[in-house]
């Protein structure tokens, strides 16, 4: 049997080592098929990149044997419409809709589930209101965005008036785009009418955060992982991710029964998936924050890490009907975590670490892997992906045989990367 031609949609070099690292990679021909800036940069034209993905796959001289993705939209709705004009195995276009529109998805998660937060609709037009029956602080953020791009947590009105001011200015930049994906299923009454350029108001959740790995194989709901998701203190931006996580495993056991019920109602099937939850141990309450519908690639060196694999593995499995199941407790530590460092500030980058500072910092320091985000001379406000309160400088993957050992790495690597940064023309946010 030959090799399988999997096309990988937005295929980057930080993940193409990985990838080359899962269980069977000898047997598998990898292609890029779209680039990540044509996918997430400036102005998202669908329409365009379906045609030129079309275009490349129609011109290639073999089997095509897997479109897969591992990024937000538009991968993600990309893969299945790819994939069902080939003959491919994927998961359906609308289950992922259900999932990416978060005002869908939270009408498709009251019919199953109660783990989730009060939230309504906010009208653009006009003078906005906070929606009846929903009490402050809330957050609000578009139906469909990049990494809580435009996200914002208010506590009053005034707060309320000022978000919306701002959403309202960038929301069509993927809301737009999304509309066009949504014409191409049927959508319930209060889809179409709500569209994919409208606001969705929640009330802001307690408690800590944590992110639940899973995958439908032919029908069945698996979850392969738990993680802790870990804010910078007194703020709503990540730290890092670590896995595994750190809380009871009744409470794993709660997180896993939800995510199983929900997926199963999407209706799901042969794809991944990544959800994320609130678990408040004062209160026992669990809720459901948002369902991604893909798995979360920047996981992908922490369950390598801890279990030996990494998650693309899933991806590949799956796309090609074969069981995805993973190993456990099989990598060469017993935790590890994906940092995120931080600058709370825009400004200009005047010096980013060089790769020979990175290169020798990761041989320095066992388990570590380093990638600086922003280029030299980039204002950091430039940067895509960015959440609303913060840019990011670096994302450093560790290995650890225990937390302390986690932070005492993370330390030594802040300590060395050397960034220096123009701020007379930047707004802290």
């Amino acid at each position: 049997m030959g090799r399988a031609n999997i096309f990988v949609i937005g295929m980057d070099e930080e993940n193409l080592d990985t990838l080359r690292r899962v269980p069977h990679a000898e047997q598998y021909n990898l292609h890029p098929l779209l680039t990540i800036e044509e996918l997430q940069y400036g102005e998202i034209r669908v329409a365009d990149l379906l045609e030129k993905a079309k275009a490349q796959l129609d011109a290639f001289d073999g089997t095509i044997d897997a479109v897969v993705g591992y990024w937000d939209f538009p991968v993600s709705t990309l893969v299945p419409i790819l994939s069902e004009r080939y003959g491919l195995r994927s998961t359906s276009l609308e289950s992922i809709l259900k999932c990416e529109h978060k005002y869908w998805s939270r009408l498709v998660q009251r019919e199953v589930i109660d783990e989730h937060p009060r939230f309504a609709l906010v009208d653009l037009d006009g003078e906005p209101e906070p929606p009846a029956g929903l009490n402050f602080p809330m957050w609000l953020k578009p139906v469909k965005s990049f990494s809580s791009e435009l996200a914002f947590g208010v506590a009053d009105e005034e707060e309320f008036r000022a978000a919306v001011g701002e959403i309202r200015e960038g929301i069509s930049r993927v809301g737009k785009p999304f509309e066009y994906i949504l014409d191409r299923v049927d959508l319930p009454p209060e889809i179409t009418a709500a569209g994919g350029a409208a606001c969705l108001a929640e009330e802001t959740l307690t408690g800590e955060q944590y992110a639940v790995e899973g995958y439908v194989y032919d029908g069945e709901v698996v979850v392969y992982g738990t993680l802790d998701s870990i804010d910078y203190e007194n703020s709503a931006s990540f730290l890092r991710h670590q896995y595994p996580s750190r809380l009871p495993e009744r409470v794993v056991r709660r997180l896993e029964d939800v995510s199983q019920r929900v997926m199963r109602h999407i209706g799901t099937n042969w794809a991944t998936f990544s959800i994320e939850f609130f678990y408040d141990k004062e209160t026992d309450e669990v809720n459901l924050l948002e369902i991604n519908p893909r798995h979360s690639q920047s996981h992908a060196e922490l369950f390598e890490s801890v279990d030996g694999v990494p998650n693309h593995h899933c991806m590949f499995s799956l796309a090609l009907g074969r069981d995805p199941a993973l190993p456990r407790g099989k990598g060469p530590y017993r935790t590890a975590a994906k940092w995120y460092y931080r600058r709370f500030e825009d400004g200009v980058a005047r010096r980013v670490p060089t790769p020979e500072e990175v290169a020798r910092l990761e041989s320095e320091i066992p388990g570590v892997k380093i990638e600086i985000v922003p280029e030299e001379g980039q204002r950091l406000s430039g940067m895509p992906g960015q959440d609303s309160y913060s840019f990011e400088l670096a994302h450093i993957f560790i290995g650890a045989d225990s937390e302390t050992e986690l932070c005492e790495k993370y330390e030594r690597c802040t300590d060395a990367l050397h960034f220096e940064f123009d701020a007379s023309e930047g707004a802290a946010r």
